[in-house]
């Protein structure tokens, strides 16, 4: 009975101490954000509904932008240099639809890159308060 105590406390323990990292530590640092980023332009791309959005975007200085501000929003050592969400959207009259099939792509990104769900959710709670600076400007 002793043991099997031990053993949950262990398991209990274990699994509070793998999800102590910073966010960033969690989205595997520059290298997992860098995926991330990547395997998301990828899914935009391939998306019909979405990709007319980014289709004349300058895809390096998006993806430069992307891993800037996810690392900074996860708590990596960078600083978001680029526009503000508003400034970036104005124009585009982004749908909530529009804006939630492209939260789904970057879930899809994120699934692909092996980041647990607990992760993505603890990344999309952060890029959340954007979504009234990017739909129907």
């Amino acid at each position: 009975m002793l043991r099997k105590a031990l053993l949950f406390i262990s398991l209990i323990s274990w699994s509070v101490h793998a999800h102590c990292g910073s966010l960033y530590e969690d989205l595997g640092g520059r290298e997992g954000i860098a995926t991330v980023v990547d395997n998301f332009i990828t899914e935009i791309s391939f998306d019909p509904s979405i990709y007319p959005f980014f289709s004349k975007t300058n895809v390096p200085r998006l993806r430069e932008k992307l891993e800037e501000q996810f690392c900074m929003l996860s708590g990596g050592p960078c600083e978001y240099t680029g526009d503000t969400m508003e400034k970036v959207h104005t124009g585009m009259h982004i749908s909530s639809a529009e804006f939630n099939r492209t939260v789904e792509l970057l879930q899809s990104a994120m699934d692909d890159a092996g980041v647990p769900f607990t992760t993505q959710n603890r990344l999309i709670r952060l890029l959340a308060p954007l979504r009234e600076e990017i739909i129907r400007r």
